[in-house]
């Protein structure tokens, strides 16, 4: 108590970021009532008709729910998996550059589309993969028939996850590169004094070293596995590849938005949010054994 008193001012500071925090993070969760409701915009939360678990049961036996859970682990996993393993390759052969000019170079042109808007990239790589875009006038000039990359199941959940893999590639490569900037030079030293070449230190000095952080990310990673990227889908899909790119938040959006059920909408959102609830408590915990990473 004493020490609250000293230190009264200081509380004071966090009041407005607690109040802006309560109204904008917590406040809106009073809407996860429309989950249980048979909710209608003119009755509100206090007059629509409460119903239960009557929406989970009737989003669960969609035909198209199982569809789009599989293609939100599908897209997730193979997201996750890149994410970790083309940053390690691109740190580990930028480590090797010699010339410094070069590695920055390099460093920000990976880095450049991390900071650009979907609204942008999906609008390049849409152009891109168009049937008169670049990538079809490359294959017509090699006499191969044109594709349509953007109305093809198989070839648009590529380029969904391809595209951001690229996008986001620069992120944890330099997050790499800071892991293997720590490593005791010493080491090489003393492998170079052994005989130890360059891929011999790779393999027993920089990825032993780049461990823990790897494994950080990856488990971080874990925690966000039904988040397959909103707003990259939304801007770049169209009704023709549903079946294979059309992913919990999509469905969540055109449940509500489109087909104005609010209530299995919600119910969605809900059921989503208690699953990534679990993977990121149980990420956390991971985190904290394996590796001592902890926020509180």
């Amino acid at each position: 108590m004493r020490t609250l008193k000293k230190e009264y001012l200081l509380h004071l500071m966090l009041l407005p970021g607690v109040i802006v925090t309560l109204i904008y993070a917590y406040g809106p969760m009073v809407g996860l009532v429309m989950a249980f409701q048979q909710f209608e915009p003119l009755s509100g939360f206090f007059h629509s008709e409460f119903v239960g678990f009557e929406n989970f049961q009737y989003v669960f036996g969609l035909p198209d729910f199982k569809q789009v859970m599989w293609n939100t682990l599908v897209i997730s996993l193979f997201k996750m998996v890149l994410h970790l393993l083309v940053p390690l390759i691109l740190a580990l052969l930028l480590n090797e550059v010699t010339r410094k000019w070069f590695s920055r170079f390099v460093q920000s042109a990976i880095f450049l589309p991390f900071f650009l808007s979907w609204t942008v990239l999906g609008g390049v790589i849409i152009e891109l993969f168009s049937l008169s875009g670049p990538v079809n006038g490359l294959l017509t000039a090699f006499h191969m028939e044109p594709i349509m990359f953007m109305l093809d199941n198989d070839w648009f959940r590529g380029i969904i996850i391809g595209s951001d893999v690229w996008k986001g590639m620069g992120y944890n490569m330099i997050v790499m590169l800071a892991a293997i900037a720590g490593i005791n030079a010493n080491l090489y030293e003393a492998a170079e004094v052994d005989g130890a070449g360059k891929w011999k230190q790779m393999l027993h000095i920089t990825l032993p070293g780049m461990a823990p952080i790897v494994i950080l990310l990856a488990v971080l990673s874990l925690g966000g596995i039904l988040n397959a990227g909103f707003e990259q889908i939304l801007i770049m899909y169209n009704p023709t590849v549903y079946e294979g790119s059309d992913i919990i938040d999509t469905f969540v959006y055109r449940l509500g938005m489109f087909s104005q059920q609010f209530g299995p909408a919600a119910a969605v959102g809900l059921f989503k949010s208690v699953i990534s609830l679990v993977l990121v408590s149980v990420t956390y915990y991971a985190a904290y054994k394996y590796n001592n990473y902890r926020i509180f």
